[in-house]
């Protein structure tokens, strides 16, 4: 298992680095386009869509991103679709996780369906535009979501006692949830420290979010975009549950499915974007 999960990492560092470092925007948008539309394949097959319907999900979310890359969003999106999907992802992610596992099923299964693949294609849309914003500023928001995790991971480890949602996720605990915020303050002090050193290709998220909002609010919106980079990967958790599955599939030997990598990202880069914006 350790080794499959080894050389599907390289494998997919091999190509997304080559794409993210391109000159020219387009490998980079094409690639992360066809692994979103994977994952709307697996939505649906979480959600009773069928094979074929599976299929055509997916299908249906590259040809919105496709669009959307052509008519230009990739480079300049509304600001109000992210202002609107982080009152999404705050309210209904607050929803469907105090409502459980056992509810989800009960949301018919056309809403569950529009709800993901909107969920998803934006999600790629504010990936795809973080990248015109420059190197610098998207690997902050990926390092973000990278530093919570692991911090939450040895946190919850070391100091884990209270149970986060034992109903979804018996692992996560109050104090790695807390230890995941730590990180990720302590990145951010990092990453000012070395945008001010190295004046790189762009300002990351950190940069910005000081420069606008000052200490405080700078502050408490990373300390929001680490607790929903938690809520993305608990509810995914949640709609895995429901439908009985350990994984959203097995495309990635030893990682799972696309979702099950992607899930925590899915809230952050829409609300980071929302709060650079303003």
């Amino acid at each position: 298992m350790l080794g499959q999960r080894v050389i599907t990492a390289l494998v997919l560092l091999a190509l997304l680095l080559p794409a993210l470092f391109a000159a020219n925007p387009w490998p980079f948008v094409g690639l992360t386009l066809l692994l979103i539309a994977a994952a709307g394949w697996e939505w649906g097959r979480l959600n009773a869509a069928g094979p074929l319907l599976s299929l055509a999900m997916g299908a249906m979310l590259a040809a919105a991103g496709a669009a959307a890359a052509f008519a230009g969003w990739t480079g300049q999106a509304p600001p109000a679709a992210w202002v609107l999907a982080s009152v999404l992802w705050l309210a209904g992610g607050a929803f469907a996780l105090k409502r459980g596992p056992s509810a989800w099923p009960h949301l018919p299964r056309l809403a569950r369906w529009v709800l993901g693949l909107v969920m998803l294609w934006v999600a790629w849309l504010a990936i795809a535009q973080a990248r015109s914003f420059g190197i610098n500023f998207i690997l902050s928001v990926f390092c973000l979501v990278w530093a919570a995790d692991i911090s939450a991971y040895a946190g919850g480890r070391a100091f884990g006692r209270r149970k986060l949602a034992p109903s979804i996720s018996p692992g996560k605990s109050w104090e790695g949830v807390f230890a995941g915020m730590a990180g990720v303050l302590l990145l951010a002090l990092a990453w000012l420290a070395f945008d001010r050193a190295y004046a790189p290709d762009s300002a990351s998220l950190y940069t910005r979010l000081f420069g606008r909002l000052g200490a405080v609010g700078a502050v408490l919106a990373l300390l929001l975009l680490a607790a929903m980079s938690v809520v993305g990967d608990l509810v995914e958790s949640l709609v895995k549950r429901a439908a009985g599955a350990k994984d959203s599939s097995r495309l990635l030997p030893g990682h799972g499915g696309v979702l099950d990598r992607v899930d925590a990202l899915l809230p952050v880069f829409p609300i980071a974007l929302a709060l650079a914006w303003l």
